[in-house]
């Protein structure tokens, strides 16, 4: 209700409203807000790039079903949201495949660069072990191990987004920075 006393027409504002603020995580103000940032600096990959020193933006928007739709909702195209996938080379052996969201791995040239003749993905049990991520939130920083890392050429050069380890966020951040940071292997690993 408006306090009689105001002339501040943003009085007016109901209940209902007021309690939907509150869930705004953009309002420094709320408490989703602070929660935001609390998960924040609890979040291994969001510590890890800050580790690196590389500059990252955090960009919210819930849960998503699909590749495009997480494109959608961070405003950009799929070709700048980066696929990140954990492939087995060996029992012992995997690796990170970072690839632009509008195309594919072409296993033929993974296999020739990496010299092998088979390889496969990991299973989502497998790919979670690994770097402590679901699928859809995979990022090699703040992994749980270590792995090499293989970068689509097609990413130099550009600003992109990544997952952060959670649903419904990720992070956009300069391609070079992230291949320099993670000395990964640049190489013509893509289809359409």
């Amino acid at each position: 209700m408006p306090d009689a006393a105001s002339d501040d027409p943003s009085d007016d504002v109901t209940d209902d409203r007021a309690d939907d603020m509150t869930d705004d995580p953009t309002d420094p103000g709320t408490d989703a807000a602070t929660d935001a940032v609390a998960n924040d600096r609890a979040n291994p990959a969001l510590a890890a790039l800050a580790a690196a020193g590389i500059d990252h933006a955090v960009t919210r928007h819930g849960r998503v079903r699909s590749l495009a739709e997480a494109a959608a909702a961070r405003g950009i195209s799929p070709r700048d949201l980066v696929k990140t996938m954990v492939v087995r080379v060996t029992t012992d052996d995997h690796r990170f495949v970072l690839l632009p969201g509008d195309r594919s791995i072409d296993w033929a040239r993974l296999r020739a660069l990496l010299g092998v003749s088979r390889m496969t993905m990991a299973d989502q049990d497998e790919a979670r072990r690994l770097t402590g991520y679901e699928r859809g939130t995979i990022t090699p920083f703040g992994s749980r191990t270590p792995l090499g890392v293989i970068v689509d050429e097609r990413i130099v050069g550009r600003t992109i987004s990544m997952g952060m380890g959670e649903h419904g966020a990720g992070v956009t951040v300069a391609a070079d920075e992230v291949i320099a940071a993670l000395d990964a292997t640049v190489a013509d690993i893509s289809s359409t």
